[in-house]
């Protein structure tokens, strides 16, 4: 008995291709201990400084439990850490090296390469969620708001993702490696002292507010405090950041180098 082959050749479904490919960025992350360390253990570092040895007592969190306060501008510091910080810092290494370009050689997309990117850094949330979240509650935290926070937080997170990570993808598209670590780092020390990451935005001078109100830092963490402080959904905040995603999305659109 013979049997016929009969060969369909041709590139994958594109939602293959991008997981495929997130799992391939997924790996990479998790083997980079500089990019652990931005993600993870500064986060949880500065968690348990918070919330478990008095010193959010001392600090301009706002008005109620330092561990309360602390929690969720943690859960937003690390949100930063992960889809800005080490993706533009990896990315600008990869064209460095030569591997954006071999991957613009395949059948992956521009948008499949950037939607793969994205798609590794939200497992890699999923994992400082929930760790972030059980050291919150075993030092106390304790949100309000059920399922309504709950929604709030998954919004403010996938929203704050699509904009740091539209913008790290920016930044490491159009400048050299070096420049990128150095601006990464820089901008990412910025917005944890003035960017309204740690400090409400009433907490800054007057002259200040108006200008760290309209960053997607400051949009983010008090997105994620109104969410477990007050239970309540961040529409506001959301829509912010959706804003300052799509038009960076659409800058890395039409800057991207691949080379």
């Amino acid at each position: 008995m013979s049997t016929t082959y009969a060969p369909q050749p041709g590139s994958a479904p594109w939602t293959r291709k991008v997981l495929s490919h997130a799992r391939m960025e997924f790996r990479l992350l998790i083997r980079n201990g500089e990019q652990l360390l931005l993600a993870l253990v500064i986060p949880l570092g500065l968690l348990l400084l918070l919330g478990g040895t008095g010193l959010g007592d001392r600090l301009p969190l706002g008005d109620g439990r330092a561990v309360d306060l602390a929690v969720p501008r943690v859960l937003a510091l690390a949100v930063l850490s992960s889809s800005f910080t080490s993706l533009a810092i990896a990315t600008g290494f990869e064209r460095r090296y030569g591997v954006i370009k071999r991957l613009g050689a395949s059948p992956l997309s521009r948008t499949g390469l950037l939607a793969g990117k994205i798609g590794s850094v939200l497992v890699i949330q999923v994992i400082q969620l929930a760790v972030l979240a059980g050291t919150g509650f075993a030092l106390g935290w304790k949100p309000v708001g059920g399922a309504s926070a709950v929604i709030g937080v998954v919004l403010m997170v996938v929203c704050g993702t699509a904009a740091f990570a539209s913008l790290g993808l920016l930044m490491s598209g159009i400048l050299r490696a070096e420049a990128t670590l150095a601006a990464a780092n820089l901008l990412y020390l910025l917005l944890l002292v003035g960017g309204g990451l740690m400090t409400p935005v009433d907490e800054y001078p007057a002259g200040m507010r108006s200008v760290v109100r309209l960053l997607p830092s400051a949009a983010l963490a008090n997105g994620l405090a109104n969410s477990t402080i007050e239970g309540v959904i961040p529409w506001a905040a959301a829509l912010s950041l959706t804003l300052w995603a799509a038009l960076l999305a659409y800058l890395v659109s039409k800057t991207f180098r691949w080379d």
